[in-house]
């Protein structure tokens, strides 16, 4: 089975984390790239992060330094979720696989899209700084891609504005440069994240698979995106879940404009859902998820990481 090559554009990020191991263990997708970013933390720790993950993981895809800051503003973080490092609550073991300094990510995509036999899927998983720059500079490059995957934005309220997502929020310029880029994009927005709850049993299960499986009890025991007792919204794992496992969500075709000039809504996502804006559907976007199914898939693909 050839296998579809996809780079990751991320800032671990707890829910990074396990996306990340979702998408390198699965059977039909080969990263080729891992190309940190600011974002929930600063680059310095989503760097490290990533070092350690793909150490532990015991992969070694390509790893190449992405943006610092957004294209035109301050940068923002959510160590408030994710703790001061982004992965606070295990101890990794030393990093043997490395960031590549030679290159940016962008130059990186660039080489790595133009080696590619078969077209690559993108996934933006942070910010969306990195996939903006390389749709403004390698425009050439746009017909080989297959698609860009997105987790961001939000179907009604925000989490860090009134009406704007985090992933938005950090660089409102970059999605709207990603939205209006004419590519196929799937979008999972914050709202369906929420529907993809960890329960508590979930977690126990989790904790038995393996060192893999104990890494993801010990981070979710101090991740703060939802409760450890209630649930934890695993936001992340839906971009990856929408190409390996589509059947779990309802998608509808519709239009996403981002605001960036209002200084009280910037980054908010205009989903246009009942057709107000008039304009065709530029994404295909999951309004929800099957709590269920998304539990069978989730901890299918994580005893995956003990084979």
């Amino acid at each position: 089975m050839n296998k579809k090559p996809v780079i990751i554009s991320t800032d671990p990020g707890i829910d990074d984390a396990v996306a990340i191991a979702l998408a390198l263990f699965s059977e039909e997708l080969d990263v080729k790239l891992i190309c940190p970013i600011f974002g929930n933390v600063s680059l310095e720790n989503t760097k490290a992060n990533t070092e350690k993950l793909l150490t532990l993981y015991k992969k070694e895809p390509q790893v190449v330094l992405g943006s610092q800051q957004p294209l035109l503003r301050k940068s923002i973080n959510a160590s408030n979720v994710h703790g001061k490092s982004g992965m606070d609550g295990y101890s990794f073991p030393e990093p043997t696989v490395f960031a590549d300094h030679s290159l940016t990510a962008v130059a990186a995509m660039h080489k790595i899209i133009n080696q590619e036999e078969n077209k690559t899927t993108l996934i933006g998983i942070g910010p969306l700084t990195d996939i903006a720059l390389f749709i403004h500079l390698y425009p050439q490059d746009l017909e080989r891609i297959e698609q860009i995957v997105v987790m961001g934005g939000s179907l009604g309220r925000g989490n860090y504005g009134v009406l704007s997502e985090f992933n938005f929020a950090a660089d409102p310029e970059a999605a709207k440069i990603v939205f209006d880029s004419g590519l196929p994009i799937q979008v999972a927005p914050m709202e369906v994240g929420r529907q993809a709850k960890v329960m508590p049993e979930i977690s126990e299960k989790i904790k038995q698979l393996g060192k893999i499986g104990d890494m993801f009890y010990q981070l979710f025991s101090k991740y703060r995106g939802g409760s450890f007792a209630t649930g934890l919204s695993m936001y992340d794992a839906l971009a990856v879940g929408l190409i390996l496992n589509p059947k779990m969500f309802e998608i509808v075709s519709t239009r996403i404009e981002i605001e960036t000039t209002s200084p009280l809504t910037a980054g908010a996502s205009l989903i246009d859902l009942k057709g107000y804006l008039k304009l065709p559907a530029n994404a295909e976007v999951a309004i929800s998820v099957d709590p269920k199914q998304f539990e069978e898939w989730f901890i299918h693909s994580i005893a995956k990481t003990i084979k």
